[in-house]
Parts: structure tokens; sequence; C-alpha cells
């Protein structure tokens, strides 16, 4: 697990402003605008010339329009009064921040406004003085409070435009929208203004770096050189104030850093002002800030110097709030003091001691002083990508019809500029922009807050997104190519030489939509915001601000879900028209138009809309969108959310969905909150508090000395996020696959059929999980990925329900990480057939594997001969096989029957010197059991026989032996394949031979071994009730008792003999749930342990019961290096009469084994059983933090036993090869093996039973242990007690003759009549469906038995019975049949268990 960092909060504090080599920004041969004016408005006013009224000394008249038209109030009129409008510029008195029109009578008058009524010569101001029926029209202004500062924001330029000659608002101008001329005659007459920052005796400075902490950049991100400028914008500047102006408040701005990977880094600064030395200022800098008189160079009294300067804190996390307090707290300390603490150790201590919220501790309280405190929370769990946007600040600035037409500015690349005179909203508006256009991404520059000195990026012939300060439009004249966006004024400017698309070109419906839906959030900020005052600040000061910021915090989500919802609509149906890279690719195989049909992806659109979709189609948005969705990126759980958005939405609808798109999570929801406190205060030597003797005149210079290191590095420790193990991403799935298959386990668990397909999908989901160690383990890797190509073949075959594509992505990962592009191929093309199409993550792999792999040569004619010459050689050597196999048997066994055929494959390490030793198998454990046997290394030295020769004699009465004969050569691998031979045997009758297998079947299947074809009464020699349902479970997948490499191959016991069981006790009403029924029980919840009971439905965890069995040798016994001789091993027989019969003949044999073979040592251990939802849960997070090499670790078995014993379990359960039973020889399970082994390694055998492992001391014995124990059978559970129950052979009989006669009713009664209730002494765990199928398989045997003809009538016989006892009294006495769920789970996962 690698030691990665954990998320920081901050990265950097800077400290910027005006240092010695910073350059001017206004040169003087730099093209500039105009002069701009000094001085704000103050006073407007309205003169009469017709009544002799002349300007008011120190105003303008305004006299024409902007592009020179003259300009009267009341030019219509006969009796024209020549009215017209004055202003006045000064610094007496604070300007004027807004103006506009009142029509008495129809109009209320503003708060806070003031109507211009009269001339300066006391006469009426009525603009529309025509006669006595006219509309009376006058001024309105509005003043900015007192005190003012000197950079207070006013009205700086004031003009008048007529639309009939053709005169719009200028740029940067706002526009009362009502008319000044209101008579019938005359053209129309519009006021504008402006409003900007007046600023006299200013020089302006590009800003440099002051201070910054920590001093020495990281490895993983460098401190850039240019933060400094976008610390301050508009530059650092030096001012000259009035002695009594004001300190304006600090102006609070963000900023956007994109590095060239795309990462951004995220700034948040404040800017403010603090006195500046005379000094340092030569005589020119004096005389341009006029502080000496231009004609005698003498002092100018009555002024202050200032200077701007910024501090700002750098991060990779979106923190704005939070940063902004903490800026404000840090501003506010530096000007006040005296503090006992430096000014160091506050910043010190919030970059090293305030850690970053973590999902355990998603609250950060930070107290910085007894009256600052901020919280801190995570961020918003989202699939979209981190972004500092804020789509209510777009809607609040310009509207939602101004928003649509941006949206079709951005999707067609066009050159936009953002400009306000709010700095902190750019940034803001800014990454709106560019997260609307979700899942496009934006290539383009992006500057959301553009420093003027880089302005320059504004002559770029490409489009950009550029945020910059209102002001320089009073510095230097615009491009005429760009698209002006005017916060302030909500107003887009758009040039002649580019006009953009109409919202019309849009899709119609959507875009309907997407503007409803906006008018709608719109409508409800304005409902938040403009009530009646009091009642608005007293519900967003008092208690419910909390409120109003999770209501904010919604209305920002649905806005967002708009967009994303609009998106989705215009791009649906995409991912049909990407094209896989199926054949070698060639040198161009990255390029937009191999990897997507756009002239197709066009045509499927309407026509009316082709003009939108054409300019889409060829930018650069779209472009790298195709190429993201094409191959592998760190995008892809963001295009896979995407891709669900695709499906949710129906375009064709004029309404939104009602399922969202977008859900919030609130990250504050968490109960676990984390205090920080404020930084200690140093005591004094005897305890006293330190004299307080830090005070700054100014923002300080960082001393290095009194920047702490952290305090305590454990509060980080806590709080950190743990990080991600170096392991491949292709195992994890998104948090959107996570809850689209939580809704699909929803759906199917009321589905009994369904919900059976839904667990085994979740099973096969943790075997792929599981895949890559196991490949990385597998001597043959082709063969491997093979294995698991030919399982998803077979989950595909039988309609397994699979919750996501990771089965599929992990086989494409493998694919390319492995080089084999051509079974990627094939797994895609086993995705489309299947209905899968694949997402963006899946797509990724699959296009990344056939890129990167080497492709197979193009000319294989000499391969395929080469490969026909070594079939006819092998058929050959085949065909010869038999004659020789018949021969040793005649010599062997003179009176042996003839048997038919022997499967066509030869021992490849036959003595005979054939060629099949390069048989197509690949199973090397079955040639080393066929050497074995070739060689003559069996007791008595019989050769093999057929398989089919054997089935016969086994199957065929008058064929077959009482008793076993003189020796047999091979060992019995388990109850599985115990059950196999018997029904391969019965279908092959008629003398066909057995189909060759390919070789991933034979990975699949083990070797049969005609020893172990026997019903389940036969396996009752040696252990127990065999109830597999054998080679081929309920999916059609082979099973194998334990991979070839755990099989045991000698004759010798196995080294580690486990057994499992899932059978588990009810803690409420004592009865035994089985496996299937534990299935049925199992809830859709991930996070749930619990099952329920059939009985008396409640909720228990049920349990996995091991028992460790270690065979090994001591250490003592292998000193001189020999090992016992190895004993003889019988066949097991499939009628229970022989069984009898050999073991009367041989009792010390028990099922090939002695019974002296007694392990050394015997364990049991239990743990949960959880089910495959709640597993795959925990091994996706296991796989995370640890990686997938832990997964091939013996530590894996002692630090995790839960997580490994349930994957032994569900592995072996189904059939899947695995490592894992060999990490059992490395736990403290099993003792440390012998210095000398024998030549092959130990094995460990698995097998899984379907009862308990061990009885309970005071419960009955089972009636299937009482017909073993009766017919002298031997059987595993030797510890219960024969006596003390009711239960006769008399009895037992009977019931077996109700059960033949098919009179199961009868034989439930028998039951109800003699088992005593539940809750009495020596109840039965067990019910009497379960009594009566276990007595039944034991006296009958599995192959003589159909379990799913057996429920039938046990299901008629409970109906039948209801009639007279009541289902009630049924179910109290534990009578009623398994549930449906139950049944169809032991259908899908096959009864392979043991009793």
């Amino acid at each position: 697990m690698s030691d990665e960092k954990p998320p920081q909060l901050v990265d950097y504090f800077v400290v910027a402003g005006l240092t010695d080599t910073s350059r001017p920004l206004e040169e003087e041969n730099q093209q500039h605008r105009a002069a701009r004016p000094s001085e704000p408005i103050t006073d407007v006013a309205v003169i009469i010339r017709s009544q002799g009224e002349e300007v008011p000394h120190g105003f303008t008249c305004i006299e024409t329009t902007t592009s020179g038209h003259p300009v009267d109030l009341n030019a219509g009129l006969l009796n024209n009064p020549q009215m017209f409008i004055c202003y006045k510029r000064s610094r007496d008195k604070p300007p004027l921040i807004e103006l506009g029109v009142h029509y008495e009578g129809k109009d209320r008058p503003k708060p806070g406004y003031k109507i211009l009524d009269t001339t300066p010569y006391s006469r009426s101001a009525n603009l529309n003085s025509g006669g006595p029926g006219h509309q009376r029209t006058f001024l309105t202004y509005r003043r900015a409070a007192e005190p003012h500062g000197h950079n207070t924001l006013g009205v700086t330029d004031i003009c008048l435009i007529m639309p009939s000659k053709g005169e719009s608002t200028p740029h940067t101008f706002c526009r009362v929208d009502k008319n000044l001329n209101t008579s019938m005659w005359g053209p129309a007459l519009f006021l504008c203004y402006k409003i900007a920052m007046a600023k006299a005796n200013t020089l302006v400075y590009e800003a440099g770096l002051l201070g910054r902490y920590p001093e020495q950049d990281s490895e993983s991100f460098p401190l850039p050189e240019s933060v400094p400028v976008f610390c301050l914008p508009m530059g650092a500047t030096i001012e000259s104030w009035p002695a009594d102006t004001k300190y304006p408040l600090p102006v609070f701005s963000t900023f956007v850093l994109t590095g060239a990977s795309g990462d951004k880094v995220y700034g948040a600064a404040i800017q403010f002002h603090e006195a500046f030395p005379r000094e340092r200022l030569s005589e020119k800098q004096s005389l341009r800030l006029g502080l000496l008189s231009v004609v005698d160079r003498r002092p100018v009294a009555g002024r202050s110097l200032q200077t701007r300067k910024s501090i700002c804190v750098l991060s990779h996390w979106p923190f704005f709030d939070v940063f902004r307090k903490f800026l404000m707290f840090i501003y506010r300390y530096s000007i006040s003091g005296p503090h006992v603490l430096p000014l160091e150790t506050h910043i010190s201590h919030f970059m090293h001691n305030v850690p970053f919220p973590s999902p355990q501790r998603p609250r950060i309280l930070v107290q910085m002083s007894p009256y600052d405190n901020l919280l801190l929370c995570r961020p918003v769990s989202s699939p979209l990508p981190l972004s500092g946007a804020s789509f209510l600040t777009l809607l609040q600035n310009l509207g939602p019809d101004n928003a649509v037409a941006l949206l079709v500015a951005v999707l067609t690349e066009q050159k936009l500029l953002i400009h306000s005179l709010r700095p902190d909203v750019l940034t803001s508006v800014g990454e709106a922009l560019v997260a609307m256009i979700f899942p496009l991404r934006w290539q383009c520059p992006y500057i959301p807050l553009c420093p003027l000195a880089l302005a320059d990026v504004l002559c770029a012939p490409v489009p950009f997104i550029v945020g910059i300060h209102s002001s320089y439009f009073d510095l230097y004249e615009p491009p005429r190519d760009v698209i002006f966006i005017d916060l302030d004024t909500n107003t887009i400017f758009q040039s002649e030489e580019r006009k953009l698309l109409s919202p019309r070109s849009l899709p119609r419906r959507p875009c309907k939509v997407l503007l409803a839906s906006l008018h709608s959030l719109s409508q409800q900020l304005d409902e938040m915001y403009s009530g009646p005052g009091e009642e608005a600040s007293l519900e967003l000061l008092l208690s419910d601000a909390e409120a109003a910021r999770g209501r904010r915090a919604q209305l920002e989500l649905e806005a967002r879900a708009a967009f994303l919802r609009f998106m989705a609509c215009v791009l649906r149906g995409y991912r049909s028209f990407l094209r896989p890279i199926a054949p070698a690719p060639a040198p161009a195989g990255r390029d937009a138009s191999s990897l997507f049909a756009l002239q197709a992806f066009l045509k499927s659109r309407e026509r009316a809309y082709h003009r939108f979709y054409g300019q889409l189609l060829r930018t650069q948005l779209f472009t790298q969108f195709i190429e993201d969705c094409s191959f592998a990126s760190d995008r892809d759980p963001c295009l896979e959310f995407f891709d669900t958005c695709v499906d949710k939405v129906q375009a064709e609808l004029e309404k939104p969905e009602d399922t969202p798109l977008m859900e919030l999570d609130d990250p504050r929801g968490g109960e676990h909150t984390v205090f920080i406190t404020p930084p200690e205060q140093p005591a004094g030597p005897d305890g006293t508090e330190l004299p307080a003797r830090y005070r700054y005149d100014g923002f300080p210079t960082l001393r290095p000395e009194l920047l702490e290191p952290p305090r305590d590095p454990l509060v980080a420790q806590l709080c950190q996020a743990r990080s991600s193990a170096p392991s491949s991403p292709a195992p994890r799935r998104t948090k959107q696959e996570m809850k689209v298959a939580q809704r699909v386990a929803q759906k199917y668990s009321s589905v009994p059929e369904m919900w059976a397909k839904c667990l085994l999908g979740h099973c096969y989901g943790l075997w792929f999980l599981y895949l890559p160690t196991h490949v990385r383990a597998a001597p043959a890797k082709l063969r491997a990925l093979q294995l698991a190509y030919d399982v998803l073949r077979k989950m595909e075959a039988h309609k397994v329900v699979l919750p996501d594509e990771v089965c599929y992505r992990i086989l494409m990962q493998l694919c390319g990480q492995y080089g084999e592009p051509v079974l990627s191929v094939r797994v895609l093309l086993e995705m489309k057939r299947a209905g899968i199409v694949p997402n963006t993550i899946t797509y990724g792999y699959y296009n990344k594997a056939v890129l990167e792999s080497k492709w197979p040569a193009g000319t294989q004619g000499g391969r395929l001969r080469w490969a026909k010459l070594r079939n006819v050689v092998l058929g050959a050597a085949q065909f010869r096989q038999p004659l020789r196999q018949r021969e040793r048997r005649a010599a062997a066994a003179p009176s042996a029957p003839d048997p038919l055929p022997p499967r066509l494959r030869g021992p490849p390490g036959s003595a005979d010197g054939s060629l099949s030793d390069i048989s197509f198998a690949t199973d090397e454990s079955d040639r080393a059991d066929e050497g074995l046997v070739g060689a003559g290394g069996v007791a008595g030295g019989t050769p093999r026989r057929g398989l089919a020769a054997k089935l016969q004699q086994l199957l065929s009465p008058g064929k077959r032996s009482p008793l076993r004969p003189a020796a047999s050569a091979e060992l019995p691998t388990g109850p599985r394949d115990a059950a196999a031979g018997p029904r391969r045997g019965s279908e092959q009758r008629d003398g066909d031979p057995p189909p060759r297998r390919s070789p991933a079947e034979t990975l699949l299947r083990p070797r049969e071994r005609p020893e172990s074809t026997a019903s389940e009464s036969s396996v009752s020699l040696g252990s127990e009730l065999d109830l597999s349902d054998t080679s081929v479970g309920s999916t059609g997948i082979p099973k194998s008792a334990e991979p070839p490499a755990d099989r045991a191959t000698g004759q010798e016991p196995p080294a580690v003999e486990v057994l499992l069981s899932s059978c588990s006790r009810c803690q409420g009403c004592g009865a035994l749930v089985y496996d299937e029924e534990v299935m049925a029980g199992w809830t859709s919840d991930d996070s749930n342990l619990n099952t329920t009971c059939p009985f008396c439905n409640r909720s228990f965890v049920p349990f996995l019961s091991i028992e460790i069995q270690d065979f090994q040798l001591p250490p003592s016994a292998t000193e001189d290096g020999s090992l016992p001789p190895p004993t003889a091993q019988g066949p097991v027989l499939s009628d229970r009469r022989h069984c009898l019969a050999l073991d009367e003949a041989e009792p010390e044999l028990c099922n090939g084994y002695p019974d002296t073979a007694v392990p050394r040592r015997s364990e049991r251990v239990a743990f949960a059983y959880l089910s495959p939802l709640v597993l795959r849960k925990e091994l996706e997070s296991l796989v995370e933090n640890e990686g997938g090499e832990f997964l091939a670790q013996p530590e894996l078995v002692d630090s995790h036993p839960i997580i490994y014993w349930n994957l032994v379990w569900y592995f072996q359960r189904l059939g899947l090869p695995s490592n894992l039973p060999h990490l059992l020889l490395g736990s403290q399970h099993v003792a440390p093996a012998p210095q000398m082994q024998p030549p092959e390694s130990p094995c460990v055998r698995i097998r899984l039973l379907w009862d308990v492992l061990a009885p309970e001391p005071d419960s009955s014995p089972p009636l299937y242990v009482l017909w073993r124990l009766q017919s002298k059978i031997p059987t595993r559970l030797q510890s219960w007690q024969p006596h003390g129950h009711p239960f006769s052979p008399a009895f037992l009989g009977a019931v077996m003759n109700h059960v033949g006669l098919s009179e199961v009713h009868k034989a439930i009664t028998l039951l109800l009549e003699t088992l005593p209730a539940p809750g009495g002494p020596r109840h039965p765990q067990r019910s009497i469906y379960r009594e009566i199928l276990f007595l039944t398989l034991a006296a009958l045997g599995r192959d003589h038995m159909d379990i799913a003809a057996f429920d039938k009538k046990y299901k008629s016989a409970y109906n039948k019975l209801a009639g007279s006892l009541g289902k009630e009294e049924l179910r109290r006495r534990r009578a009623q049949p398994p549930s449906s769920k139950a049944i169809d789970c032991r259908k899908s996962f096959g009864a392979t268990l043991e009793c």
C-alpha cells in the first residue's frame, strides 16, 4: 500500500504588491483610450433654455446623442421648451450610483431614490411639459451612502441615444428602459449611464511577490510565477488621496490557474490599501500623483499616499467562502493589536493543523480566535468534475435568456469576454460557462480573471473565455471580433464581424425545457432575496440562515441538472456512432473521423438543427470528447455518469423527467465534527501571560523563524482520506455503477427467479475482481484469459444478471496488459451479442488494448498447415490408444466384460510411447494423473481402465462385481466428481464416444474419476451424503471440486482438508436455515449482513462454519526422507447393497482411506456468511486500500478472514478456479510444513456441506443420520446419539414407503404425529421438508431422485394438508415447503453440497 499524502487544504500563502522591480503597466507607447474622468458625477440637473435658464457653474450640458444628433427632450412639440440634461463632477459629496426615470401616477417611488422635480431656477423639471394631458416624467437618482471612500463606485458618464437613428447602448453603459419623450411626436429618447471607479492621481505597476509560505516549492505543485499578477489583476497601484479619505473595505476576488495537464488550482485573494512612504517616490512620480505643484515643484499639503496589496491562498479545492473568512481574519489581525502571538503563527497553524475533511469526519470547525471561527465541510460528492461554478450567480447576473445565448456561444467556440466591476463574480460565472457544457471540455484559453498584464490574450486568433475587470475598457480599445458579456448591466454585445447563432437553432424541445427550468429557478431566487426587507433580513441573518444555504444549494443543483439534461438530449445516442477499432489499428487510429461516424450522427438529427450540429461537430470540444470516450482516461467516471443520464432522458418530452438526474448529497449531514483550537499562547517562566508585543503598521514581511511547524500532526492523520493503492482502476466500480447495481438489486429482490440470477451475477463479479490476481499467478496467461472468456460466454448463454460491466472491463484490461488484442475484440463482440452497450470506461479499456497491444501476423497459412498435420498425428495416436488399453485390460483381468469405447484422449505420459503427449488438452493435472497410471505406479499394478467401461460396470447390475477389484489407481477428488460419472455414463450408454473438450473446458472441469462416480448413498462409505448436481451447475459452467493445483494427485490423503457449511441456526426460533433459504432471506442492501428466518421471520446474521483438518506428517516422519507406503483405494459403488458388502468385507477402509488417516490437527472456526452484494463491496474496498496483490498473500487468511472464507465458499460453489485454498498453508490455522516434502506441493481439498458440521448437544439426530446408523453405514457425524429419540427402523421404513408411493402427505402426517412440537425438549431443528428430503436422498441416492419433482409433490401434499390442519399450524410445526425464492436460488446455484 502506497504512502500517498492526504489531500492538503492549502498549498501556499502568498503576499503580493509593489516591488522594486515592478514595471509600469501604463506605458506611453501603448495606444490608450482618451483620458478617463478623474472625478465621478455627483449631481444632475434639468434646464429649460426657452425660459432663459443657463447651464449652472461646474455643470456640463448634454446637447447631442452618441452619434452627434442634436438632442432636445421636447423636440416634437409646437411649443418646444428646449429642455436639456446637465451633470456635474466633483469629490465634495458622495457620487451618484444609479439614475432612473419616474412616471408620475404610474410608478411608485423607489426607496433611496430622489426625484428631480425642479430646475436649478425653481421651475418644474417635468421632461414632458407639452400640456396638462401628457404624462409627467421626472429624472430620479440614488446617491452613495456616507462615508464614501476614495475608490467608491459611481456614475462616471451619462449619454442619450435615439434607437430610431440606429444608435445602441454604448459598451459598459447601463440603459434606463423608459422613454424620456412620451409625447406623440418626436423620436424615442433613452438615458444611458456608466458606473465605474473614478480614479485620479494613480500609478499602476505590475504586481510582484512580497512573501510566500512555504518558501520551498513542493514537487507535485511548484508555485506559479504568475500568481502575484492574478492576486492584483489591475496592478499594484500607488494612489494619492485627500488626507481625510477613509480606507475602503477589502475586495475579495478569486481566480483559476489551469496546468498543462488540465488540472485546476484555485486562488482566493483580498486586496487592501496601506500607507506608502513618500520618500520612495521620484520627482516624476510625485508630479504625476499631484504631490508637487507643477510650477514651483512645492509639496502639496493635505494629501496622503497609499499602495494596494493582496494576500492570497492557493488550493486544489474551491473552498472560496472558507478562504475568504480566513483571509479577512488575517487582514484584521494585521491592522489591530498588539498581540501576544505573531501573525505568522496563525498562518502556519491554518496551513498545517487544519485537516482536510474526510468521509469519517466531514465537518471541521476551526476556532481562529475567541470571536472568529469557520466551518469546513467535505465537498459535495458528485460524479461531475470539481468546479468553482455558481449557476445561480450566472442566472442572477444574466438571466435565463442570456444564459442560453451564452450556452450556444460556448458550444460553437466563440471568443467570449466577461467583464464586471466585481472581481469575485467573474470566476463563478466563468466556471459556470465551462461547466454548463459537460461532458464537453473547453480546450481553448480560459482565464476567468485575467490580469491587466496578460490582456494581450484578447488578441489571440483562437476562441477563448476570459474575464476581466470593467476598468480595462477605460484604458484600452477592445478587439472587434469578441463577444462582450457585461455582468453589471446584464447585456451581451455582439460585433458585426461575429454573430451568435440564435437559440432557435438549438433542438426545440430540449431548449424549451431548459428555458422553462431556468425561468422557474430565477423566479425562486427573486422570491428568496426580494421579499419584504425586514422579513428577508430576519430570515437570512437569524436562525433560518442554515436553511437558506441549504435551499440555495438545492437550487444550484437543479440549475446544473437542467443544463445536464439539455446536453444529454443534444448528444443522445452518440455511443451507437462510436467506431470500435476491431482490426489492427492504422497509424491514424486516433483521428476523430475514424473513431466516430460524424456524417451518420449528423443525419440522425432533424434537418432544422443541422447548422448547429455542423458547427458543434467541427469544434475542438467535440473532438476531445470523442477521444475521451474512445480511450481510457481520468474522466471515465464522469463520462460513465453522463451515459446513465443519456439513458434516463426522453428528448421528445416538453417537461423534465420525474427521476432527477442529480441528487443532493449533503456532506454536512455527518455527526462527527473535528474541533480545531486556536494556537496556544506561550506562558512566562512563572506561568504568567506574556505581554502583547506584536503590532503592525502594515501587512508585515513574513519572518521564517516565526512560522511554526505542524503542532499536532495526529490531527491530520485522524481526518485524512485513505490513499488509494497503486492498483489497476479497472476493478473499481464508479459511484454511479454502484447506484445502478443497487437499484437493480432492489428491483429484482421481489422477483424470485431474477433475485437468484442477480446474486449469481454478483458472485461471478467477485471472481472477475479476483481474476487479475489469478492470471498474474497462472503459468499460462493466455489459457487463463481464455478461461475467463469462456466463463463470460456461459454466463451470457444462461442469462445471468450482471449488475455492471466490470466483468467485461477487467477482461479487456487484462487483454491489453498481456497483449491479446484479438481476445479483446471477441469480448466486445460478446458484449454486443448480449445486448450490452459498453460504457465509456469499458470502451476506453477496449481501445487501449487494441491500440497498444501487438497484433498477430496477418499471414497464418503456415501455422494452419502445421495445425492440420498435428491434428492428423494426434488423431492416429488417439485411435491406437483404445486398442492398447483393451490389450492391457485383457492381460490384467481376462474375465472382465468388453467395455465401451473409452474417452478419446490418451494419457500424455503413457508408457507406450504414443504421440498423445502433444494433445490439445492443457490440464497439467490430467497429465500427471494419467502419467502415474501409465507408469504402473499404483498398488497392484492395475492399468487405467476406460471411463465408459467402468461406468458400464457400475450402472449395469448384471456386469458388476459385488466387491471392488484388487486395486484402483486413482483417488476420489470430491463429492462433485463422485456424482458426475453416473449421469455422464447413462447419457453415453449408446456407445457414442464423448466429445472432445476445449482447453477452457478442461480448465473448468476436472478429470472424471470413475471410482468417484457414485450416487449419494455410495459416498456414505467414508464421509457423507453427496447432494451435488455434479459436473455442470445451473449456469452450464463446469464445476470442479477445486482447481487442478489444489487437487490430490497422489494416493495419500490431502495435506489439508477444509469442510465448510453455511447452515446457520436462527437465534430466534432455534431452527436450522440452509443455504438456499439464507440466500432467499438476504436483502438488496449492500451494507446489511442479516438474512430472514423463513420460520419466524426474524433477522439474524448467518455464519460460515469451517473445520480445518491438517493431515501433514510431522517433521520426525520425514527426517530420513522416506514416506509411508500409499494405501490402496477402492472404487465407490452406486448401490447401497454393494456399499454394505464392501463395508463388511473391508471394515478398515473408508472411502479409500484407512480409518487410521486422522488429521494431526483439527480446528473449527465460524465467520459471518455475507451476501454477494455485501462481499463485493468489502472486496472492492480491500483491493482499493491494499492492492490486488494482497489477494495472493497468506496474510489475507488471518487479517481478513471473513472476506477470505466467503470467497473460498463462492468460488468453490461455482467451480471457479483460484489459488485461495493454497493461502491456507501459510496461515495460522495450519502447522508449518515439514522441511522434507514430497516431490509435489501439498494440496488443499475443499468440501462444501449442506448440513451442520457438528450437532447441537441437546438436539435430536436427523432422520438420514439415523438411517445410516441403523444401516451400519459410516457417517461423518459420529457424535449423534442413536438412542433417546422416537424414530425406529419401522418408522423410517414407513416414511420411505409413503414417499415411494407418492403419498408425501402421509409421510408429513406421520412426522407431525411423531415429532415433538417446536420449543419442547429435544425438539427438532430441521423442518419436516428437510428431514424427508435428506432421508430420501440418503436412502435412494442422488441419481435416483429428482429434487424438483420431490418439491412439487411436497408442495401438493402441503396444500392438501393445509385444508384440514390449516397453514398457520403447519407453519408453526415447520412443515411448509421452501419459498419460491429459495427453490430458485438452489436451482441457479445448483445443489452442489454434501450433508
